[in-house]
C-alpha cells in the first residue's frame, strides 16, 4: 500500500511540474515588416524596432508573404541586419 501512495504522490508532483513548465514557456513569433523569427522568451523590444509579437501558433493569411529567418541571441531583424540589445 505504501508503494501505491508513493506512485500517486509522484504522479501528482510530476503533473504539477509539467503544468508549471508549460505556464512559464513563453515562446512567440516576432515580426518586423515581412521578416519573422521565433523567440524563446518574450522580450521588451525597443520602440524603434517596430516589431509585432504573435502567439507561437500564429500563421499568416493566404495572401500574405512572410519570411522566417534564424537568429542568434536576443535582438531583432532590421532589414538584413540582426541587431542585438
Amino acid at each position: 500500500m505504501k508503494s501505491l501512495a508513493t506512485i500517486l504522490v509522484s504522479a501528482a508532483l510530476g503533473a504539477d511540474m509539467l503544468a508549471f513548465s508549460s505556464l512559464s514557456a513563453s515562446a512567440a513569433i516576432v515580426c518586423t515588416g515581412n521578416v519573422c523569427w521565433h523567440a524563446h522568451e518574450r522580450y521588451e523590444y525597443p520602440p524603434g524596432a517596430h516589431v509585432t509579437i504573435h502567439e507561437d501558433n500564429w500563421r499568416w493569411g493566404p495572401d500574405e508573404r512572410f519570411a522566417f529567418r534564424a537568429h542568434g541571441g536576443r535582438g531583432y531583424w532590421s532589414g538584413d541586419v540582426w541587431t542585438e540589445f
